[in-house]
């Protein structure tokens, strides 16, 4: 098979759309049903955007912000 897709024209990464506030420790998150969810976006390189969501399965809400605080650094490395 030929590889017809230029490596070039390839989107790059998506880069996520966080911010960070000292007023609001529950920045990008929710608790929904006892359960804590990240909530954050994503802009892509074709200039779309895609929102995200992710359960943190946790009913804990040091916990959720803990895991938060992980998911965010990795993602962002």
């Amino acid at each position: 098979m030929i590889n017809t897709q230029d490596t070039a024209a390839r989107p790059a990464a998506a880069k996520l759309s966080i911010r960070v506030s000292e007023a609001n420790r529950l920045h990008h998150l929710w608790n929904n049903n006892g359960t804590w969810w990240l909530h954050y976006t994503e802009h892509l390189a074709d200039f779309t955007k895609r929102r995200v969501r992710r359960s943190l399965r946790t009913h804990d809400l040091e916990d959720a912000v803990r895991r938060r605080d992980a998911w965010l650094q990795a993602a962002a490395a």
